[in-house]
């Protein structure tokens, strides 16, 4: 028998100081969808993955270490965490440090391999595409 293979990630967990406040903080920056709360915790939808939110945040701020998310629209995510006063990351791309110091990557999903099934987006009431390069990439390796 074989080993298992990785196919994708079903959620993040970020420990927070504080869930409502985290709640809060992210709903600032990027349109929410609520899944579900248990005590100490919420868990934010993304379509059919999450993110859940726990409080006991206790580590010291992330230096490398950091969880990338795919939004539609990065230049609008760079606008949303400048007003909220958001700690960005100075370096080409977009890392922003939340309250508690998690580090956020930002890509833009026309711009990367990382693809939604057509249903699911369709569910998340979204109709994107793939830059020519991203969609190469994917054809290369047969994932398109």
């Amino acid at each position: 028998m074989g080993r298992p293979r990785l196919v994708g990630m079903n959620h993040i967990a970020l420990e927070v100081g504080d869930v409502d406040e985290a709640l809060a903080f992210y709903g600032q920056i990027f349109d929410l969808t609520l899944r579900g709360r248990a005590p100490g915790m919420a868990f934010i939808d993304m379509g059919d993955q999450f993110i859940a939110l726990a409080s006991g945040r206790s580590q010291p701020p992330d230096g490398a270490r950091h969880v990338g998310l795919v939004v539609d629209d990065r230049a609008a995510t760079r606008r949303a965490l400048e007003q909220a006063g958001a700690d960005i990351v100075p370096g080409r791309g977009l890392d922003f440090r939340d309250p508690w110091g998690n580090r956020i990557q930002v890509v833009q999903y026309d711009e990367i391999q990382f693809t939604k099934a057509d249903h699911v987006l369709r569910g998340m009431g979204l109709e994107l595409g793939k830059t020519d390069q991203a969609a190469a990439e994917l054809r290369e390796r047969g994932l398109a």
